[in-house]
């Protein structure tokens, strides 16, 4: 990297595409599994594999996504054109969602869900590579944190101004987030500039040979490789299988369970955003200082000890509190684990290890939904925090076996 200087206003402006991001499967997560319950009567094990679409797309073609973008050589640079092709399509498709749930047709409504799917799978791994590709070793988690930060913040959006949009229509959550993630995407492309990278002229074609071929390269260094790399990767599998069954059904939960209202339950997730937020914006410095891997795992600790509580008390006070102090921990675990995995290659490489860190985490959301529903059909809504709990403490485990990801200094060129 010829820039070894951290460049604030240019993460802040890189940050946009992931608000984007995020204020899509926020309002995705918090809503859809409803309309699929409500509108079409479908059992909780079914809407988890439903709701698995997105990560089929993500297992699929995010690690291939992110080695082709490594190998991409355009005038808009690496990364780019990825999303000038994919947000759009991803924000019409989005928008049509709830309108797809209105005529009551199911083959018509996972047909504009596979498409919104598709179509977000295709820039995801190449926005969030921006992040090392603009960033020295030494700031990145300063940089996923405030990256973080904007993502937050695009959670907050949906769950405190989401509830009254839906409790309106139905539709307008849809029509202003899809709106909102397709101007903060073209604000990344506008105002974002990549970094020259040796090659950059020789080629104006995409390589899908070459593309395949860092692909099985990267995957080699999961398997065969240093065991650091491979425990970290496991880590974020459980942490997310843990995750992803709160994110999916707690709205569901809160309203099945709890005996709350659907966008009541999401205002609870809102305090869980909100800290989450905050805390990005310190959360990078403090890996920095106690080392990313004890943050982590004391991060982890934090939101398994909440997901524990929440078993045993519903009064949304409490639960309000709870979540607030979970978004911290999971602040402390999602700023550092990004610039773990990528500091472990080099940067002809950050997309494709940014793509093996989505593989892993697509993976868990694939697993997640579907396993998750099965228990809550088996045990009811009240077993979701049991199973949230018990896939956390895993990843706890697994960290500890993780070596390597930490600051990698670089001399100034």
């Amino acid at each position: 990297m010829k820039n070894s200087k951290f460049n604030v206003g240019k993460t802040y402006l890189l940050g946009f595409g992931f608000l984007g991001i995020s204020i899509i499967w926020a309002l995705y997560n918090a809503y859809v599994p409803i309309f699929l319950k409500e509108t079409f009567h479908l059992g909780s094990s079914v809407i988890g594999i439903i709701m698995t679409i997105d990560n089929i797309f993500a297992i699929l073609l995010l690690p291939y996504l992110g080695a082709l973008s490594d190998k991409t050589r355009t005038k808009l640079g690496r990364r780019r054109p990825y999303i000038l092709i994919g947000a759009p399509l991803a924000a019409i498709f989005f928008i049509l969602i709830p309108f797809a749930n209105i005529y009551q047709n199911l083959g018509l409504m996972m047909l504009t869900i596979i498409l919104m799917n598709l179509s977000m799978s295709l820039f995801r791994s190449p926005v969030i590579a921006l992040m090392p590709d603009i960033t020295p070793s030494q700031y990145r988690s300063q940089a996923n944190g405030i990256i973080n930060f904007m993502g937050g913040l695009g959670a907050l959006i949906v769950y405190f101004g989401g509830k009254p949009l839906y409790d309106k229509s139905i539709s307008l959550p849809f029509i202003v987030g899809g709106i909102i993630m397709f101007i903060a995407s073209l604000m990344v492309v506008i105002f974002v500039k990549e970094p020259e990278i040796d090659g950059q002229e020789e080629s104006k074609k995409i390589s899908f040979s070459k593309s395949f071929s860092a692909l099985m390269e990267n995957i080699k260094d999961v398997v065969k490789g240093e065991k650091s790399l491979f425990f970290i990767l496991l880590s974020i599998l459980f942490w997310f299988i843990g995750y992803n069954a709160i994110e999916t059904f707690f709205t569901s939960y809160a309203k099945y369970y709890i005996g709350i209202k659907a966008s009541t339950g999401a205002l609870i997730l809102g305090f869980f955003a909100l800290t989450f937020m905050l805390t990005s914006l310190i959360a990078g410095k403090i890996g920095v200082k106690l080392g990313r891997n004890k943050t982590i795992r004391i991060g982890l600790v934090i939101v398994t000890s909440i997901m524990v509580l929440s078993m045993f008390f519903h009064s949304l006070a409490i639960l309000i509190t709870l979540f607030v102090i979970g978004g911290i921990g999971w602040a402390f675990v999602n700023v550092n684990s990004l610039p773990m995995v990528v500091d472990m290659t080099t940067l002809e490489k950050v997309g494709g290890y940014t793509g093996l860190y989505y593989f892993f985490s697509q993976a868990a959301n694939i697993i997640a939904p579907p396993l998750s529903g099965i228990f809550i059909d088996l045990f009811g809504y009240r077993s979701l925090m049991l199973f949230s709990s018990s896939f956390f403490v895993l990843s706890i485990i697994t960290m500890l076996f993780v070596k390597r990801g930490e600051v990698v200094e670089e001399n100034p060129s």
